[in-house]
């Protein structure tokens, strides 16, 4: 196949996918300079939008093409044709050493799903502990917390099958450059995601289309012989010579193994007490704190699209903003959710957090973002390796107080918040955020220089998106499950200090969001497969 890149396409000549194909189809057959007969099939490789002009919006395509004699097509063209980029599959060549027990994974959110996957079609038979429950059961007790705030510290938005990821926008974008982001989208897309995260410049599948996705990718681990087990919470850890022996499960049960995969998530801090406490090795991570903002989504919508807002195949509009204080700080948005619903995120009592979540559809009324400022480790309260996660509790008990200590919000509006007044009624703007909010002083719930840099951010802000300091916007409070306080460390093998226990994902502190945790789950599954040979 030939590659074809920035083709573009007003959005006014692509209204259906019908109509998008035949004008994709004219530009090829023009660029290429052949008739219709030596075209044999097309495909879109990738799909952004370009609204930087708001009365001219345009889809910009890379093609890949499929003609008839490419070869002197390819000479014939020259070097503004050039041949599609093969997309070489990693290629394992097995380990010699023998496995004498099954390789467990502790943590089921992308990247132990991901490593179980790997593992498992290949024959190494994993088990996988999930402290929390399977989608199904899960969606029930967040739906408890959400409407009556009942909040089961074991699975909940934090704790159980797909992760954190799961109740969230589901969005696929990364900063990595790594040859298995494709293999991950083509694997969700097996698992029954839309086949458009395959060619979208921004990907996303949705809460709701995640949950039957991870529950496909769980049952084919488990076609492949490998186990997967909820509710088996690993309360304990069994080293001897500096190797691992045994897991304890709920504070009962002993499993022998000699490779563990360490998939934990950003939010099981008492694992990470356990594991600190028996010498495995982490230290402090810088990551970043602050507030959900809440527009309507027909605004956001008008400011980036203009007049063609609403457009057929358009969607609803996002928007990923930075600034630099002259303080030093910096602050941004952040898992920035179309159409979506600022989330009630808890997993420790006592405690409040919020998050953001969109479904596939994205048609919610509001739009959310979070609102972030970056804390490294001169901010915690301490060098103990673990002070980044009472930093991030020490903020999330005051947000529970502010609330009214039942899980509420506490909110404020944002003209309210940077003029430091109480707010006391609703405008455009009604919050989406359950089991309910409160009106209160978000500064009380936030550092001073969180507080300070924020107000700054969203004036600056408000230049590069007019309006988005919207007096009658919303904050929420308080976001601070940003990424992992902590980053347990490893060597080049991707072992840590302990032989046999082997740090993966977001909550080792080696990756940030779905993508990047699945990439790197896949990355540790393919060094254990160098190692070890298969299971009979």
């Amino acid at each position: 196949m030939v590659r074809l890149s920035n083709i573009k396409i007003s959005i006014s000549k692509a209204t259906d996918q019908n109509e998008e194909r035949q004008a994709l189809k004219s530009i090829i057959l023009s660029e290429l300079k052949i008739d219709e007969w030596e075209l044999e099939d097309f495909i879109i490789f990738k799909k952004s939008v370009d609204a930087r002009k708001k009365n001219d919006i345009y889809y910009v395509y890379t093609l890949d093409v499929k003609v008839r004699n490419e070869k002197a097509l390819l000479k014939k063209q020259g070097k503004g044709i050039i041949p599609t980029p093969v997309l070489v599959k990693k290629s394992i060549s097995f380990g010699t050493e023998k496995l004498h027990e099954r390789p467990v994974i502790v943590g089921m959110g992308p990247a132990g799903l991901f490593a179980g996957l790997f593992l498992s079609r290949n024959g190494y038979k994993p088990i996988i502990l999930e402290r929390g429950e399977d989608v199904e059961s899960r969606t029930r007790k967040i739906d408890a917390f959400w409407g009556k705030g009942l909040l089961d510290t074991e699975s909940n938005v934090q704790f159980g099958e797909g992760g954190a990821g799961t109740f969230s926008d589901g969005k696929l974008t990364t900063l990595i450059n790594d040859e298995r982001c494709r293999l991950v989208l083509e694997e969700f897309v097996k698992a029954g995601a839309p086949s458009d995260i395959l060619y979208k410049n921004k990907p996303h599948i949705g809460t709701d289309l995640l949950k039957t996705t991870v529950k496909n990718i769980r049952q084919e681990i488990i076609t492949n012989g490998g186990d997967v087990r909820f509710k088996a919470k690993v309360t304990d850890v069994i080293i001897k010579n500096g190797e691992i022996s045994e897991l304890i499960i709920n504070d009962t049960e002993r499993l022998g193994c000699r490779v563990v995969l360490l998939a934990i998530g950003h939010s099981a801090r008492d694992t990470m007490e356990m594991l600190n406490n028996r010498g495995v090795e982490m230290k402090q991570k810088a990551f970043s704190i602050g507030l959900r903002i809440e527009h309507p989504q027909a605004f956001i919508d008008k400011v980036q699209y203009g007049d063609f807002a609403g457009y057929p195949g358009l969607g609803a509009a996002d928007y990923k903003l930075s600034y630099h204080s002259g303080t030093g700080r910096s602050a941004y948005t952040f898992c920035m959710c179309p159409g979506g619903y600022v989330v009630a995120a808890a997993s420790e009592k006592n405690h409040l957090v919020t998050n953001g979540m969109s479904e596939y559809k994205r048609d919610g009324r509001n739009a959310n973002s979070a609102l972030l400022v970056g804390v490294t480790p001169d901010d915690f309260p301490g060098d103990h390796p673990l002070a980044g996660i009472e930093f991030q509790r020490k903020w999330e008990r005051l947000a529970f107080q502010l609330g009214g200590e039942n899980y509420r919000a506490p909110v404020q509006l944002t003209g309210d918040f940077l003029e430091d007044r109480q707010s006391t009624a609703w405008g455009c703007v009604e919050p989406t955020y359950k089991p309910g909010v409160v009106f209160a002083t978000l500064k009380d719930c936030l550092p001073f220089y969180v507080t300070k840099t924020l107000k700054e951010a969203i004036l600056d802000f408000d230049r590069k998106i007019r309006g988005f300091a919207m007096p009658d916007s919303i904050l929420t409070g308080v976001e601070t499950r940003s990424s992992s306080p902590v980053r347990i460390t490893r060597d080049n093998s991707f072992m840590s200090n302990i032989s046999g226990i082997y740090p993966v994902g977001e909550g080792a502190g080696y990756a940030g969001g779905i993508m990047s945790s699945a990439v790197d789950g896949i990355k540790v599954a393919e060094k254990i497969m160098e190692k070890y040979m298969p299971i009979a």
